[in-house]
């Protein structure tokens, strides 16, 4: 990854998961409470996640091929959407099928492990002290967000990221707080009423946020694997630059993401019908500057000099 701020999210994130992901599994093995093993899953779910981005980050830097002359750019786009799957399979479903079990169990009157554990506050302790160490890693990912987001909103920046590591440690951080808090609000309500339906049905409300996350990065990491073109500002930016003294006007232009930082511009341009060859050859290469003097991640770049015969008036 280009920047450092997509990678220090991902390991702040990693660090975390694992760190609160052994906690939870105590607290599970301690006191037999289904939010936990659900959490738990959960945080060794979003450790997989961010080790696949990571990996995904360094296949993508791979060189160019033959058999890919475009690179490996979009291996990132590839490895963010089996994040999603994992996400949606491991964490969100298994949470249902864990939630939907522990009520069925309440209802029939099966005794409830947490309530009889002498253990019963060691949920607590593991929850709130996971509450922290999430914060610090949503946190982190806020803060580096932030650098490449500018003014736009959140919204629009998950939506329109072309790099996808952050937004998804963003959303993966945001449903783990979320989650983190249903289970404590699970478990406490357990404790409260003495009633273990309460730990099943707030284990079955994680699994349905997970669920509902994993579809939406599923969504916005398909688009990237469709291919995506540049940002309008980016478009704008192009298209400033390559107008000039030796382009009279662009016929047309598409543009196309072959990765987070490489951008793929081809456009057919109008040039003076008295040009000559050398010169319209000299007034592509300094097209071709400008394009990359503006926007530096447009890389390959492919220019296709016409005379426009709809102005010209020419068949």
């Amino acid at each position: 990854m280009s920047a450092g701020g997509g990678t220090k999210a991902i390991i702040a994130a990693l660090g975390a998961n694992l760190g609160i992901a052994v906690t939870k599994f105590v607290a599970f093995g301690l006191t037999g409470s289904s939010s936990m093993l659900a959490e738990g899953i959960h945080s060794v779910a979003d450790s997989g996640n961010q080790a696949l981005l990571l990996v995904g980050g360094k296949r993508a830097a791979r060189k160019a091929t033959p058999e890919h002359p475009f690179g490996y750019g979009r291996e990132r786009y590839i490895y963010a959407f089996i994040v999603s799957i994992v996400l949606f399979s491991v964490g969100g479903l298994f949470a249902v099928y864990e939630g939907y079990h522990k009520v069925t169990e309440s209802i029939e009157g099966h005794p409830n492990d947490l309530l009889e554990s002498k253990w019963w506050w060691v949920p607590l302790v593991v929850l709130v002290i996971a509450i922290g160490l999430e914060s610090y890693s949503f946190k982190t990912a806020i803060t580096e967000a932030n650098r490449e987001r500018g003014k736009t909103t959140w919204s629009n920046y998950i939506r329109n990221a072309k790099a996808p590591e952050l937004p998804v440690v963003l959303l993966e951080d945001l449903a783990a707080l979320v989650g983190l808090i249903l289970a404590l609000f699970g478990v406490g309500l357990t404790l409260l009423t003495k009633n273990g339906i309460f730990d099943g049905v707030f284990t079955v409300l994680i699994g349905v946020l997970l669920v509902i996350v994993a579809i939406i990065l599923a969504m916005e990491t398909k688009s990237l694997l469709l291919g995506e073109s540049a940002t309008k500002e980016h478009v704008a930016a192009i298209e400033k630059a390559l107008v000039g003294e030796e382009v009279d006007h662009i016929i047309h232009m598409k543009t196309l993401h072959l990765g987070p930082e490489e951008l793929l511009v081809a456009a057919k341009i109008a040039v003076r019908h008295d040009e000559t060859a050398a010169e319209i050859a000299r007034g592509i290469d300094k097209a071709e500057a400008r394009i990359r003097e503006a926007v530096p991640i447009a890389r390959v770049i492919y220019l296709e000099p016409d005379i426009d015969r709809a102005q010209s008036g020419t068949k």
